[in-house]
């Protein structure tokens, strides 16, 4: 997909608002949850109104690229959470701090 000069891929392929760390990925969040671009502007004070349309714009012209994009980008989130080790339970923190207060005392 070519891009207009508005957004910009790094070398992981993450599509980013140029001059921003906003991800096209977040605006359309917003966009396909209903907002309209001034509810996006309140999201997001530091775009401006023109670029918020301008990226909308850009998705609607090109809405089977950009919604395969950002299916990549949902897949990859859930590849990772399940790789991800899972977090000690309370019990098993509260067993840890037991064990190093025992030890310090000893």
């Amino acid at each position: 997909m070519k891009l207009p000069d508005f957004l910009t891929q790094d070398e992981g392929g993450w599509i980013s608002l140029a001059g921003h760390r906003i991800g096209l990925t977040h605006l359309l969040h917003y966009y396909h949850e209903g907002y309209s671009p001034e509810m996006l502007l309140a999201e997001y004070p530091a775009l401006s109104l023109a670029l918020i349309h301008k990226v909308i714009a850009f998705y609607l012209e090109n809405r089977d690229e950009v919604d395969a994009y950002v299916a990549n980008c949902q897949e990859e989130i859930e590849r990772q959470r399940s790789a991800a080790r899972p977090m000690p339970t309370l019990a098993e923190l509260r067993r840890r701090l037991d064990a190093k207060r025992h030890a310090e005392v000893a």
